[in-house]
């Protein structure tokens, strides 16, 4: 079982994030090139006070610059910055764990001096995010498990298979949905399950029915 988190004020008012197939699960960590002025300056802003930003989806599925007047989901994940690296040369990198999701209430526009968006956060329906469920019998691990040994190999994916059998269930799990590259609506399918059970068995539906396309792997970036 995953550790319960120390202590943190998680702000009602969030920058957001807006970044296609990609998805930030509650103890999840995502690692992120940050590139674009706007979200440089909210970085800043970001680091200047709790370090927690919105990542959530856009509606539409161009993994292109995202526009500040996209549609967006209405369920998105607060995460902070864990880690942060200045690059010298207009970029950062940093890393994200997932707190909790939340709810769009209401978008506020890109103020013209920052250029990103912020996000009014519904969080209460989803206070459980911030610690881990008690799992009872982890019935579908080993089904996991066996179904991503066979998604690696046919995605030429290398893991460290005694680390993944030693991983808690609920990061075993989170840890799938944000690295598979499943299409964006599935990644949002997943990230808006009631409950960890539900999760699980969607991604072994998904596993099951996986073909052979893929994107690829590692930072994403924005």
């Amino acid at each position: 079982m995953l550790g319960e988190r120390s202590p943190f004020r998680l702000p009602a008012r969030l920058p957001v994030f807006p970044l296609t197939g990609a998805v930030l699960l509650p103890f999840g960590h995502m690692p992120l090139n940050i590139f674009e002025p706007r979200y440089i300056h909210m970085i800043d802003d970001a680091l200047g006070a709790e370090r927690v930003i919105a990542m959530i989806q856009p509606r539409e599925t161009e993994t292109g610059l995202i526009a500040n007047d996209a549609e967006l989901y209405d369920i998105g994940t607060a995460g902070r910055i864990i880690q942060f690296n200045d690059l010298g040369d207009g970029r950062y990198l940093i890393t994200l764990e997932g707190l909790t999701r939340f709810r769009a209430k209401t978008i506020t526009p890109a103020d013209p001096a920052r250029g990103y968006r912020w996000v009014e956060a519904e969080c209460e329906p989803y206070r459980h995010d911030l610690n881990p469920a008690e799992q009872g019998d982890q019935k579908d691990r080993d089904r996991i498990i066996e179904l991503m040994r066979d998604y690696f190999t046919d995605q030429g994916i290398e893991a460290d298979w005694d680390a993944v059998s030693d991983a808690p269930f609920e990061a075993l799990v989170a840890s799938l949905t944000m690295s598979c590259p499943f299409a964006p609506e599935e990644k949002q399918a997943l990230l808006e399950c009631d409950s960890h059970e539900d999760r699980a068995h969607m991604l072994i539906a998904l596993l099951e029915m996986s073909g052979d396309g893929g994107q690829d792997q590692g930072r994403l970036k924005h």
